[in-house]
């Protein structure tokens, strides 16, 4: 057997966005079922899959999807403690549900195998986001591992960049771009779609996903290729049995119940009908031979039971798509494109800074919003970047909502997915720092959920917000739509309920303001979803989304112009990158005394902009004249009530602000001859004072009490520089002086 790596590594490559995408297999994880490396650049891959036998019936596939990012392929040491990787991130979160949503539909009715797909970042090239190439790595992956799967997906990310379409753009492009688009499909159709934008048309939207599917294709052909050359196999399994024709004509008889049950109104309603419905079959079908049958009687009767269970629990989904396919209408008796009742409610609470309960049908969203100053950012620390996220949304799914008691285990992947949702939808929107340097926390609490819960939260965000005065550019809205397909006909639906999500042929949640798309999510679960039907949908949505920014603004139709009484007083101010270190003070000594003295909290960027934040207005206002002052240059002619601070034989030194010092020479103390400056003041007193002098280069002050008594009598005064011989400022009568840099004399 050769180890030799040479020998056994076979790749394909193809083209994407101008560079080489690279597939190889057979030289690393040669233990598992399927194993493949991904090369972009110099970003690389590794993606396994690997397949068990189920441990007992569980009821569902039990995939799970697992992406992590190596802090050394980008040179880096995690930070902590432990110095090692932790629990996911949320950006490995959402990539895991980026992998498993367009995977997941295409295996087979029936397979229930263990799945888990591992894939591990081993190389960033920090230019590109790599999990694009997780993705492309866990279809092929499965491809090798031979499992009943229809795929090959192949996965790209598009970027709107100066108007031109772009494949994979770099995070520098990302910065500028319109609209982003992660895009995920089969060489027939697109399965799966992440996006945000910058109020992009339709259009332009329909136009990206074409671009993608181009690419998409070639990028299926390579993994089909690389799965030959690698001589894949498909594993040993087969399809469970199904009723026979007899017995499923025997079930028929207890269809039609299930098509009047699924139109109950009210969800638990028809979650009991529905129940009846089955109930009543199961006990006309099912005769339970007995303890005394012979065990071939009760193996019969076990499998006959089975197939009933099933054939009649699929009844209520083939029941849903019937009604609204034949009937062209809903379960509930809405129209395809109606939105079931809004009712929006804000600050029902008094102490929330912004506040509001968006009600749409049997779903229930509480949205609190909650201003922080700028130390309540969250510190991001990425493979490629590390920045602070000034606006933040939490969403939380309890399982009293959907009537469930479960034990609450954290945040779960799901509330992850749907909270980045939202935060993409609101994010275009919400102000630029330097216009509101605000950090916003929005949380959604589901309190009632029958379809699209995600929804409601940017709803409710865009009230809350609003309510606690965040000058939003726009109100957003979003909503879910859902689509059933049975041969040619179509019916694309508005506002889907949670049954219709669970039995339709799509999951499109489209958010925006009226003027165009924020952010874009769909889950396809059928081939061959043409572009007129896509096109239908988004504009279906479009309607539907002014409906509800027109029901929303009856709650509340503008941000309000004041900003909540409970939250911090803000003020911003900019003062000169070299003055930075003057504000900050040493070891921060500064800074922390203004903080303590005006009750405030003060943060300085690198670009010289200073926010301060206090709970009352004239306490920030205060703060930013004391920072202004302190790094203001001081200029001829104006007039300063300085602190003497010492006394020399030459004249004084005198604080004349915060950080800045001047020298009064003797001979300007007075109109007057003075002999000894002490008979004038004493250190400690205060005097008034004219800048007359500053010295370039040095910035050293020269002051005048003299000036300030001539022109109180109303006479002119000259400054006249004392000549200089030999001594220069050592002297007692010399010239000079004072400023923070300089010594003192």
């Amino acid at each position: 057997m050769t180890l030799d790596p040479k020998k056994l590594r076979k790749s394909v490559a193809v083209e994407v966005g101008g560079r080489s995408m690279v597939f190889e297999a057979g030289w690393l994880a040669k233990q598992a079922a399927g194993a493949v490396l991904v090369r972009y650049d110099n970003s690389a891959v590794l993606t396994t899959c690997q397949n068990a036998e189920p441990r007992g019936f569980l009821g569902f596939f039990p995939m799970t999807v697992e992406y992590k990012e190596k802090t050394g392929a980008a040179g880096k040491i995690p930070g902590g403690f432990f110095k090692r990787e932790g629990r996911p991130t949320t950006k490995e979160v959402l990539t895991c549900r980026m992998i498993d949503r367009p995977l997941r539909p295409l295996f087979a009715d029936g397979y229930m195998q263990e799945v888990q797909i591992i894939s591990q970042v081993f190389s960033a090239d920090q230019a590109h986001d790599p999990d694009v190439c997780g993705m492309n790595g866990a279809s092929l992956s499965v491809l090798l591992a031979g499992l009943p799967f229809a795929g090959p997906v192949g996965s790209v990310r598009v970027a709107l960049v100066n108007d031109e379409l772009v494949i994979n753009p770099t995070y520098e492009e990302l910065e500028e771009c319109v609209l982003e688009l992660l895009v995920a499909g089969t060489q027939d159709a697109i399965v799966m779609v992440e996006a945000g934008a910058q109020e992009v048309s339709e259009d332009v939207v329909i136009e990206g996903l074409s671009f993608a599917h181009e690419c998409i294709k070639d990028i299926c052909k390579a993994q089909i290729e690389l799965a030959k050359l690698m001589g894949a196999k498909p594993i040993d399994w087969t399809a469970p049995e199904k009723a026979d024709a007899a017995l499923l004509k025997e079930c028929e008889a207890f269809y039609k119940p299930f098509r009047d049950a699924v139109k109950t109104q009210g969800k638990f309603e028809r979650k009991d009908a529905i129940k009846a419905a089955k109930n009543a079959a199961f006990e006309a079908l099912l005769k339970d031979p007995g303890e005394d049958a012979s065990k071939e009687d009760q193996a019969a009767y076990a499998k006959r039971a089975g197939f009933v269970k099933d054939t009649i629990s699929s009844y209520a989904y083939k029941a849903i798509r019937d009604t609204i396919v034949e009937e062209n209408v809903r379960i509930d008796g809405r129209q395809t494109d109606e939105i079931r009742d809004i009712v929006c409610e804000v600050a029902p609470f008094p102490r929330n800074h912004g506040s509001a309960i968006f009600t749409r049908g049997e779903t229930q969203a509480f949205v609190n919003c909650t201003l922080g100053t700028a130390q309540d950012t969250q510190r991001v620390d990425g493979l490629t970047e590390t920045r602070e996220e000034s606006f933040l949304l939490h969403y939380n799914f309890p399982p009293f909502c959907t009537g469930e008691a479960k034990p609450l285990r954290g945040t779960s992947r799901r509330e992850q997915g749907h909270g980045n949702l939202a935060h993409r939808a609101l994010a275009p929107m919400v102000p630029d720092p330097a216009e509101f340097p605000y950090t916003i926390r929005v949380v959604s609490d589901i309190l009632e959920s029958n379809g699209s819960s995600s929804m409601a939260s940017v709803c409710g965000g865009t009230l809350s917000m609003m309510d606690a005065g965040v000058p939003l550019k726009s109100p957003v809205a979003g909503i879910a739509m859902g689509m059933i397909k049975e041969g040619d006909t179509v019916r694309v639906l508005s506002d889907i309920l949670g049954d219709e999500d669970h039995c339709g042929d799509m999951d499109f949640k489209v958010c925006g303001t009226a003027k165009g798309i924020t952010a874009l999510q769909m889950d396809i679960k059928v081939a061959g979803l043409s572009s007129e039907i896509m096109k239908q949908a988004l504009d279906q949505a479009k309607a539907g989304r002014k409906h509800i920014l027109a029901e929303m603004a009856k709650g509340l139709d503008a941000p309000r112009e004041e900003i909540s009484k409970y939250a911090p007083r803000y003020e911003v101010c900019k003062v000169p990158v070299d003055k930075i270190g003057m504000v900050i003070g040493p070891g921060g000594k500064m800074i922390r005394g203004l903080q303590e003295e005006f009750g405030c909290t003060i943060s300085i960027e690198d670009d010289g902009t200073v926010k301060i934040f206090a709970e009352e207005g004239v306490a920030a206002l205060e703060a930013k004249q004391r920072i202004v002052d302190m790094t203001e240059d001081v200029e001829v002619g104006t007039y300063f009530d300085g602190t003497i601070s010492s006394i020399k034989d030459f004249g004084v030194f005198a604080d004349i602000k915060p950080g800045a010092e001047g020298m009064c020479h003797v001979s300007e103390m007075s109109d007057q001859y003075v002999g000894d400056p002490n008979e004038i003041c004493k250190v400690g007193d205060v005097m008034k004072f004219k800048v007359i002098h500053v010295e370039q280069g040095s910035g050293k002050v020269k002051l005048s009490h003299k000036a300030v008594i001539l022109e109180e009598r109303g006479e002119e005064y000259t400054y006249n520089p004392p000549q200089r011989s030999g001594g220069g400022r050592g002297g007692p009568r010399g010239g000079g002086g004072g400023g923070r840099g300089g010594p003192r004399r």
